[in-house]
Parts: C-alpha cells; structure tokens; sequence
C-alpha cells in the first residue's frame, strides 16, 4: 500500500476564479464575466474582476508552490485572454502570461497540467453564435486548442480539455444558475454532444500535431446508491446513474452513447441532432487518461414531492436534498445517518474508492488522475494564524482511500486538491474557502494555512506521513 515514484502530488485552480486583470492586456470577455454583473446572480455580488489576483502575483504564487514541494500545478487557460473573440485573432500578451506562467513552474521543477475548458467561453461566442449551441463553436474550440498546443505543447505535457461538463451544462442550461442560464432540457443535451465533439476534435488536433504527451477530459463524480432497498430507489438511483456518469463518461471512454439511457431521455425531451459521422469522431478520438472530480456521493430516492427542498443559489452547487431535472429520482439528505459539511455535500471518502472501481470496472485500464478533491470551509483566523484541521482531515481521508484504491489495482497516477490558494467561488464569493493558501481581503496578502504544512509533509514523505 504504497504510492507509486511517479505520483503526481499536485494541486488546481482555475483562470476565472483566480486571475483577475478580467480586462487587462486585451483580454476579452468570458460569459462569466457578464453573467456576475447581474444582480442577484452572485453573493454580495461579488465577480473576477481581480480574484486573487494570480495574474499580477503568479511568481510569488509558483515560490509557495515550490517551497511546499507541491509536483504539479493544474490551471486552466481563459480562452478570451488568448481569443478575445473567440477565434480570429491571436492576442500575443495573453499568450505570453501562459508561456511565462508554464516556464515559471518548470523552473521550479512543478509539472504544469493544463485545462482548455473552466466554463469561462468567450462571450463574443456565445453572442454570436449562441455559444454551445451550435456547432460553429465546436471548431471554434479546435482552433483554439490548436492554438494552445502549438505555442505550449513541447513545454506541457499533460492537458485536460474540459472540467465538469455535466456542471456547466446542467447549470447553465436546466437550473439557470450558470450562463446563458436557459431552462430546457433538451438544449443541455444537444450542448453535451456538442462538447464531447468538441473534445474529440481537440484530441485529434493534438494528435496531428505528433505531441507525445497525454490528453483527456474531467469530469466530477458522484457515484449514486439506493437510499433503501426498494425497488423504486434502485430505479431511481439508476436513473442518477445513468445520467451523472455513464452519459458523460461513456462518449469519451467508449465513443458512445448509452444506449437505453438515449432512448429513455429521447422519448421525454425530444430527438437529438446525432449523426453517424459524429459517433465516428467519438470513437477516433481515444484519451489517454480520465480526470476524476470527486467531492461527495449521491443517496438516491424516488421522487416525492414532500420530500423536495427549495432550490436557491447554494443549492444549486450539488448540496444534498435536491430533485432531479428530469423528475426522476431525487437525492436525500440525511444527517442522522451520513457526515456532511457546512453547504450539505456529503463525507464519504470509501465512495472516491468506489467510484475509481467503477470506471475500471466499465471501461477497463485506463488511467485515472483525481483531479480535484476537497473541502470548502470557513476557516478559523486566531493571531494571524489560519486554523483549517478539518480540511486536513477531509483530505488525509481521502488520500488514504486513494491509497488503499491504488493497492487494489487502480492505475491511480496523481492527486490534485482542491484548491492550490483561496478562490472565487462562481457564486459565492469568498464565503466558502479551499485553498492551502489563506488570501487575506483586500490586501489580496497570501499566508500559508496549517494544510499547506501538512501537505508539505505528506509530498515528501511520498504520502508515507499519512
């Protein structure tokens, strides 16, 4: 029960939630960055206009990377600090923040792991073309990872393509939460095709290019279990099942759809606009690895109405008590039972080991990096120390999990938490901290929290600390 040499110990953020300089050196809007300007849309309206500040403060950032130890960093590149309108021209000082952020981390010897997609699109996309839903977007998206592989891809070996589809789409097109805030089911359908051909194009472009590094996709995770055994739970966690995992993990592992689950989603909301040539794209398109984001699992229910929750903005971020969309299954809070965290996601650190046997199970040896993990919390500030035990202990359980998954044959190459410094919440602003690194108001000052210490130790002793 051991890691392995190799193992990645890492830690991710994303542009949107950590840059800042939302506008500066020709960048262009993101759809987030109209979204936050609408009133209510956020906590206290709170928006990326400068966030942590990573864009102006990415060299003192990387230091307290490498004098952690930390092995990797995951970051995700703003398309429209690169394309400010999405595709056309090139703006060479968004680029020249990238390449010097990448030579920064392998100075210090920090593998750089890239994510294309964070949900931030470029807002010229979605104006005009109505972003995901068309399929100008899709090329769109190859030319600007084409883009990314030829100016980054002899120096970043590692590359992820999109975070959370089933997030931004499910948000941003059924619950209203994220942009283009749209409720209809069958649009976020026929957005998921569209991105997974948008992945498979990208997957192409960067085998074209002959690169000899690895491409895959991320996406979170909640494994779903019958709250009871009655024949209406387990069809109802079936349900969860098919759509939570199998309809996003099986495009990009198997080049298909599921197939009952297509049928069963067809005959509720309507055709989608499949081809044949399509699905030959899918299967070309082989990833090298799966990125799995894991925070909690899902106890499923049949749908009672008595039992529903109202929906409000913290809600919607995947707490526990919610209906489904489709009205099919629903998933149950139960405190009595179950370990929770301040926002209602449920502790259960057997289910990431589970879920990693899951994927292997369905899809064979494919290598898995969890690529996001932990815990969003209120942390404790006494005499400027910043007091976070029990983010320590969420992620010290979940790395022995992974631990133990690794000795029961699961090709497990690197752990990457949730996150590297605090960051914007999409919608909650600063109320809800993850980070190692505590960022102090509107001095934007960094100070190391008791995680980053332990993590510290936990990277070189190679996990043995734990």
């Amino acid at each position: 029960m051991a890691f392995p040499e190799n193992f990645l110990w890492g830690a991710a953020t994303s542009a949107y939630q950590v840059e800042g300089a939302w506008d500066e050196d020709g960048k262009g809007r993101s759809i987030w960055d109209n979204f936050v300007r609408i009133p209510g849309n956020t906590f206290e309206g709170t928006n990326g206009n400068v966030a942590a500040d990573h864009y102006h403060r990415y060299k003192e950032d990387v230091a307290l990377m490498a004098e952690m130890g930390l092995k990797s960093y995951r970051f995700s590149i703003s398309w429209s600090r690169l394309l400010p309108n999405g595709r056309g021209e090139v703006n060479e000082k968004g680029v020249e923040f990238y390449s010097d952020l990448i030579d920064e981390l392998l100075k210090h010897n920090i593998v750089p792991f890239v994510t294309l997609y964070h949900w931030d699109l470029p807002q010229a996309l979605q104006d005009d073309v109505a972003g995901w839903e068309s399929r100008v977007c899709v090329d769109a998206f190859a030319e600007y990872a084409r883009l990314c592989f030829e100016r980054f891809g002899t120096r970043v070996n590692h590359w992820i393509t999109f975070n959370e589809p089933v997030i931004f789409e499910m948000f941003g097109y059924v619950t209203e939460a994220h942009p283009p805030a749209k409720n209809d089911p069958h649009l976020m359908y026929q957005v998921s095709h569209h991105v997974n051909l948008a992945h498979a194009k990208a997957v192409l472009e960067y085998r074209e290019l002959g690169f000899q590094g690895e491409i895959g996709l991320t996406n979170v995770i909640s494994p779903a279990y019958p709250y009871t055994d009655s024949a209406a739970d387990r069809e109802a966690a079936w349900w969860a099942e098919s759509f939570t995992f199998h309809w996003f993990y099986d495009p990009i592992l198997k080049g298909e759809y599921p197939a009952e689950y297509l049928a069963a989603i067809e005959e509720q909301f309507g055709k989608l606009d499949i081809t044949a040539n399509d699905l030959a794209l899918l299967k070309q398109a082989k990833s090298d690895f799966i990125g799995i984001n894991y925070y909690q699992p899902a106890r499923i229910a049949a749908p009672e109405a008595e039992s529903l929750c109202a929906v409000g903005r913290e809600s919607n971020t995947g707490a526990a008590g919610n209906a489904s969309f489709c009205g099919r299954y629903r998933t149950v809070l139960d405190t009595a039972q179950f370990e929770y965290t301040k926002w209602r996601w449920e502790i259960c650190p057997d289910a990431l080991r589970d879920c990693m046997h899951r994927i292997k199970d369905r899809y064979g040896e494919i290598p898995i990096y969890i690529t996001e993990n932990g815990l969003g919390d209120e942390d404790t500030v006494v005499d400027g120390v910043i007091f976070d035990e029990t983010r320590i202990n969420y992620i010290s359980r979940h790395l022995s999990a992974c631990k133990q998954a690794i000795s029961e044959g699961i090709p497990l190459k690197g752990y990457y938490a949730w996150s590297w410094i605090d960051l914007l919440s999409w919608l909650n602003g600063y109320k809800k901290r993850y980070g190692f690194v505590y960022v102090v108001g509107s001095t934007l000052e960094r100070k190391k929290k008791q995680s980053y210490f332990w993590y510290e130790q936990v990277i070189a002793s190679n996990g043995e600390s734990l």
